[in-house]
């Protein structure tokens, strides 16, 4: 084989290569569950989430991480589904659904007048 040969037998090599890392990527999660968090601190409005992570663990510790203050809580964690926070300068409410819609439209109804500060879903 040429070096002209081999060279294009290499690039076609990695071409599927990264054409299958990039597939997986973009796959659901097939091994287990996954878990996705939202961390919440109410005096100062901090927030933080986490989305797809191994184990619930990971999932709050980053929501955490994200949220910034020391006194952060995890306020919510799923391991299928979506989890959504609705708050207002007065309270919050916190819930979980199916889709992200379904989440975000129980936060809201039961908090009333409030705005979604965070939402987190798994694949």
């Amino acid at each position: 084989m040429s070096n002209h040969g081999a060279a294009l037998l290499a690039l076609l090599a990695l071409g599927a290569l990264c054409t299958s890392a990039a597939s997986a990527r973009d796959e659901p999660h097939r091994g287990g569950s996954v878990f996705a968090a939202i961390a919440y601190h109410a005096e100062s409005g901090s927030v933080g989430w986490a989305t797809d992570r191994k184990t619930s663990r990971e999932a709050k510790v980053e929501a955490l991480r994200q949220c910034g203050h020391e006194k952060c809580e995890v306020i919510a964690a799923v391991s299928r589904g979506c989890t959504a926070l609705a708050r207002s300068a007065k309270k919050h409410s916190v819930e979980k659904g199916v889709t992200r819609q379904e989440a975000e439209a129980k936060a809201l109804r039961r908090c009333g007048e409030c705005q979604i500060a965070a939402w987190a879903c798994t694949r």
